[in-house]
């Protein structure tokens, strides 16, 4: 199946999302902001010192929420913003500070290569795509991840390790097998890459050092 086909139900689930409850952590499927801060703590640990200036692509950007969260956080840097869903993006235009010069796109083939690419929750739904064919469609969007980034990435995915007595998994999200992506990135992009899973949610992140 073509990937614009898997994507499609993705695209529309968010941008009604968003249209329907607004530029905020529910909007962009999050249970509480507190989650998503906690995962953008754990992907963010690719990134250089506060202090240091970078470049960054937030990929699946959704309403920017990464770019804000790290401005808030005093980091120096560069940003393009890139998400499937033109109703994201337009919602990210809209709430974008002031004086800062960040870029948006709906079109992947707009973006150029940065120092850093961080892709948050763009693996985990998948509706009634194929585990075969999503986990597919994840390795080649990696490779064009790598290929967008001069110094590092990281992106996260749901936990294959869900406690089955405490988290029944549903059929149209994605858990990943955390120790294959691992394998993966170490033989394909780079001997530095680091996977955390310890951070009390049913998910993991992966930072890859290039």
């Amino acid at each position: 199946m073509p990937n614009d086909d898997l994507l499609r139900d993705v695209e529309k689930f968010f941008s009604d999302k968003v249209n329907r409850l607004g530029p905020n952590p529910q909007g962009a499927d999050y249970n509480s902001p507190e989650s998503q801060f906690v995962r953008f703590d754990q992907l963010m640990k690719i990134l250089p010192p506060v202090e240091q200036p970078f470049s960054l692509i937030d990929y699946g950007c959704g309403y920017g929420a990464l770019a804000h969260y790290m401005r808030e956080k005093g980091y120096q840097f560069e940003y393009q913003g890139f998400d499937i869903s033109e109703a994201m993006i337009n919602h990210a235009i809209q709430q974008k500070p002031a004086g800062t010069d960040w870029k948006y796109f709906a079109n992947e083939a707009d973006l150029t290569p940065a120092d850093y690419t961080i892709a948050c929750g763009v693996f985990n739904i998948k509706f009634a795509a194929d585990g075969e064919a999503w986990q597919t469609l994840i390795l080649e969007t990696l490779g064009k991840i790598a290929g967008l980034s001069r110094k590092g990435f990281s992106f996260n995915m749901l936990t294959s390790y869900s406690d089955a007595d405490r988290m029944a998994q549903r059929p149209d999200l994605y858990y990943g097998d955390s120790l294959y992506f691992f394998d993966y990135c170490k033989r394909n992009f780079s001997r530095n890459v680091a996977l955390l899973h310890d951070y009390n949610l049913y998910d993991w992140t992966i930072l890859v050092r290039l």
